[in-house]
């Protein structure tokens, strides 16, 4: 009886699956053989997973690198759901009195602990470093390794500083996740942690039940009431990028009879935390929420995903419309956009650093070209992740309702010379003020 049914024993024992999914199976082999593993699993492809196992399984603590709070919450409820001792899943962040830091810390020194949820910002603390240098490691998992990369969607400088910081404390195998990465992006992440030689698995990013549609950006609140009205009962996410925003359209849906609450970075965790469960729960149909909201949530009947304003990045765009339809049900993907918030975004961006500047406009521009294109949407999306999809999807607004096309040969001739005559000195938008009518 090889590994096979080894891992499938342990897979019914602790989280009562018969099955893996997709190429799960293949990167818990390659963490219990020790090696350095890089997987790239859209939302939904169960990434969590492929580093809980081997950590139950295998000798020592496994060190899990998490950016928020509230998912390192969720993931050690979660474990600890599956009937195991409370001790065998700890956190260790800002959240802790000594109290509590202390009983984690007893926990993981007695063996007890088989995953330590650590933020990186904990993890360059030095009481923390000198911890963890007499404990066994098992192996290191960086969750949302995207934030390692300046070209990723949610650039953390704090993770930059893992690599450094792991080898303090001691060489272990190395494993990166993420959700969401350009070849680009991968690069950088696999360069960064000095993993270059790692297993790599990626999963398609191809998530054919989820409709994509962009609409024009006319009158937003009504827009949005007459969609959750159209499916009334149904599941959703609207994400807005400011906690003002999110505020106002939570209290607009209210007047209108939907059951909806807001999520965001400004609120107190209790308030915060409480509206993630009743939308969980299903006390609530819809959530109102910044970017803050989402990661690691496991509801798989999310029926819609609405964006107000035009995210930063297509990959903040894949990784947010990804939370709908998690079970292959029905996902309605549908972006509200307006020209004006590309330059509003832009705006933001003065006064960071010109490098930051540069790579935000490239996403920007990047995202700004998905929404205006007639192509279909699906083949735009893979094609940005590397994947190529041979035949238009036939499950987008694009495919669906084929845009009508002109001839412009004319107006095209004009802009070149309009920028020919002002050499090249002048933005898009200004031009086309000037010399548009």
């Amino acid at each position: 009886m090889g590994i096979e049914l080894t891992l499938s024993e342990h897979l019914q024992k602790y989280f009562g699956f018969d099955r893996f999914k997709g190429q799960q199976e293949d990167v818990i082999k390659s963490v219990l053989k020790g090696h350095d593993t890089f997987v790239l699993m859209p939302t939904g492809g169960g990434k969590s997973l492929c580093y809980q196992l081997p950590a139950l399984i295998m000798e020592g603590t496994a060190i899990i690198i998490s950016p928020l709070i509230a998912l390192m919450k969720n993931q050690v409820d979660s474990i600890r759901s599956f009937g195991t001792e409370d001790g065998i899943a700890h956190f260790l962040n800002s959240s802790l009195n000594k109290a509590a830091a202390q009983k984690v810390r007893d926990d993981v020194t007695s063996g007890k602990t088989k995953l330590l949820y650590v933020a990186p910002e904990s993890l360059t603390k030095e009481d923390n470093i000198e911890f963890l240098k007499n404990i066994k490691i098992s192996f290191y998992a960086i969750d949302e390794a995207h934030c390692i990369s300046e070209w990723g969607h949610d650039f953390r400088p704090e993770y930059r500083r893992i690599k450094p910081i792991v080898s303090e404390i001691g060489a272990a195998p190395l494993m990166a996740l993420t959700a969401t990465a350009t070849a680009k992006v991968q690069h950088d992440i696999q360069k960064t942690l000095g993993m270059l030689n790692a297993d790599v698995y990626k999963a398609s990013f191809n998530r054919p039940n989820l409709y994509y549609e962009v609409l024009p950006k006319s009158k937003p609140e009504s827009q949005i009431i007459k969609f959750i009205k159209e499916n009334e009962g149904k599941s959703g996410i609207i994400y807005c990028l400011s906690r003002k925003r999110v505020e106002e359209l939570t209290q607009t849906l209210v007047v209108n009879n939907i059951k909806a609450l807001p999520y965001h970075a400004g609120m107190d965790s209790a308030t915060r935390s409480g509206n993630q469960d009743k939308f969980l729960m299903e006390d609530a149909d819809v959530i109102v929420a910044t970017i803050a909201f989402g990661m690691g949530i496991d509801k798989p009947d999310v029926r819609f995903v609405i964006h107000y304003d035009i995210p930063k990045s297509l990959e903040g765009y894949y990784q947010e419309t990804g939370r709908a339809g998690r079970d292959g049900g029905e996902g309605k993907c549908i972006t509200l956009y307006s020209a004006k918030d590309i330059h509003k975004l832009e705006k933001f961006m003065q006064g960071k650093p010109v490098a930051e500047q540069e790579i935000g406009r490239q996403l920007l521009l990047d995202t700004a070209s998905y929404a205006e294109s007639a192509i279909c949407r699906r083949i735009i999306l893979l094609n940005y992740f590397g994947e190529k999809l041979e035949e238009p999807c036939g499950n987008c607004d694009n495919c669906l309702n084929p845009k009508e096309q002109i001839e412009a040969k004319d107006e095209i001739c004009r802009a070149l010379q309009a920028i020919i005559e002002v050499k090249e000195n002048y933005k898009a938008e200004h031009l086309s003020q000037r010399f548009g009518e």
